[in-house]
């Protein structure tokens, strides 16, 4: 029998891609960040490098992606095993919120762990999520419906910039945050209840345990030798990644504050810019990959990567304001577009029986990649000393090499057999 998702299922799990956007855009991107520059000096002296916020910054996203990546995994083997997605969905999503709710209330160093917590929930979220894009598509709509997820989570961006620019100035930073918890949440609870999933039979076999999560790491990156592009997929993926999520991890704040001469507002309204292209991106990016191929779009969209970061190098360089405007729009065309294609990709090689136990993996290098490219910018500018243009320049050098890695990689969709088919109950 061909399944047939419901509208009901794939709105309710396009909002999850809103709700955790608030915090990725909100949280991750803005906010946090700002405010930590504001108070860096209430940090412990190891953490302060030369006096700007951009160790402590790194120092707290690295913490939670070692617990991420031993940790991905697990839970995707888990939500492959029996039963539905959702349940493994709902308490990462509170892992992500209630730290959320409580930033900017406690001490600076606090605060950064409560981040760091938050950031682990977000991240396990998003494996059991993106592992449900098969039960709200079909192999024909299944580009469209990504896109749909990505475009309607960047408007959560769009809520988030939404509620600094009403709280911020009259309630400050602990109301923005308080904010954004609660409508994370709000968001997310339709994919907790309304999503129907495709019905899948149990796995034999006990449960997964958490006690095992790090050989279960080292099964995993051994099976994925089997399928024909997976591994270097994965490590492509670590490469452009790397760049990509260590500028959206609050690193593009602190480079439109500090070399572009940014206001906190001007970085607000930055953000709408590239918010705008996100969307384009997310739909344009969604529909394409239903024409053109995951492949395909993924090369042109690192392409424009490396035009965004270019522009990028010269606004810095220069100082010049009217080249960051432009830079938002690239960046944000090219963002929505990545996720729209890659997400896809993922897909298309991976068995359907080890769905969610892949997307651990493709969650994982994403992470581990998060935590060499702070390191990386960290090295740059509070080791060597150097201006962040020259950090900006290395996250380039790693686009490209995740180019050339994916150069290698079909994405001709796959014929399972046997026991790589995830039989339905």
């Amino acid at each position: 029998m061909t399944w047939r998702p419901t509208p009901l299922s794939i709105g309710s799990w396009a909002l999850y891609d809103l709700a955790n956007t608030i915090f990725a855009l909100g949280v991750g991107s803005l906010y946090f960040a700002s405010w930590l520059t504001d108070n860096v000096g209430g940090l412990p002296a190891p953490l302060r490098g030369n006096g700007d916020a951009d160790l402590a910054l790194a120092v707290a996203v690295n913490a939670a992606m070692v617990v991420v990546i031993v940790l991905s995994p697990w839970i995707g083997a888990r939500s492959d095993h029996r039963g539905p997605r959702a349940r493994y969905l709902l308490p990462a999503t509170l892992l992500a919120v209630t730290p959320t709710f409580f930033l900017a209330t406690a001490p600076p160093f606090a605060s950064l762990a409560l981040y760091s917590l938050a950031l682990v929930g977000f991240n396990l979220g998003s494996v059991v999520y993106d592992a449900m894009l098969p039960d709200v598509s079909t192999p024909q709509n299944i580009g469209r419906v990504s896109g749909l997820g990505i475009a309607v989570g960047y408007l959560g961006s769009l809520a988030a910039w939404a509620i600094g620019k009403i709280l911020l100035d009259s309630h400050g930073y602990p109301a923005v945050f308080r904010t954004i918890a609660v409508a994370f949440l709000a968001f997310a609870l339709p994919a907790f209840f309304l999503v129907r999933e495709r019905p899948r039979a149990p796995v034999p076999g006990p449960l997964p345990r958490m006690t095992g999560s790090l050989r279960r790491l080292i099964e995993a990156w051994r099976r994925t030798r089997r399928y024909r592009g997976v591994t270097r997929f994965l490590v492509g993926r670590f490469f452009y990644t790397d760049a990509v999520n260590t500028l959206i991890a609050g690193f593009l704040t602190i480079y439109a504050i500090e070399e572009v001469g940014f206001s906190h507002a001007q970085v607000q309204d930055l953000l709408i810019v590239a918010i705008a292209g996100s969307v384009i991106g997310g739909f344009a990016g969604g529909r394409l990959v239903d024409v053109v191929g995951p492949r395909r779009l993924l090369h042109w969209t690192l392409h424009l990567w490396v035009v965004a970061f270019a522009v990028g190098i010269a606004a810095g360089a220069t100082g010049s304001q009217a080249l960051a405007w432009p830079l938002g729009g690239l960046g944000g065309l090219a963002l929505g577009s990545t996720w729209a294609a890659d997400r896809v990709y993922m897909q298309r090689i991976s068995p359907p029986r080890h769905l969610g136990e892949f997307y651990g993996l493709y969650a994982t290098v994403g992470r581990f990649a998060t935590i060499l490219g702070p390191l990386l910018w960290g090295l740059v500018v509070a080791v060597l000393g150097w201006p962040r243009e020259a950090a900006l320049v290395v996250l380039t050098v790693l686009l490209v090499t995740g180019r050339v890695i994916l150069q290698g990689v079909d994405d001709r969709p796959r014929e399972w057999r046997g026991a790589d088919v995830a039989a339905e109950a």
